[in-house]
């Protein structure tokens, strides 16, 4: 059974030529049952934020820190 989460950034992050700002925000469904969606290494927000804004996570050295989440369902 999965989750789905709202994810949205605390503040604006300008690292390594990536830009992520609070209103790029996600709508993530998790593979598994889980109450946080950076459980598995944010594999699911990883991918999202690639696709819906060419973010990538990784090179801005994102963590669960610089990110709010709520649940919603």
């Amino acid at each position: 059974m999965s989750k789905v989460f709202r994810i949205t950034p605390k503040a604006v992050r300008r690292v390594n030529g990536t830009v992520l700002t609070p209103e790029m925000t996600l709508v993530v469904t998790t593979k598994q049952h889980t109450l946080d969606p950076f459980y598995n290494g944010a594999v699911e927000v990883q991918e999202a934020y690639m696709r819906l804004y060419g973010f990538d996570y990784k090179k801005a050295c994102c963590n669960k820190g610089y990110f709010t989440f709520e649940r919603l369902d």
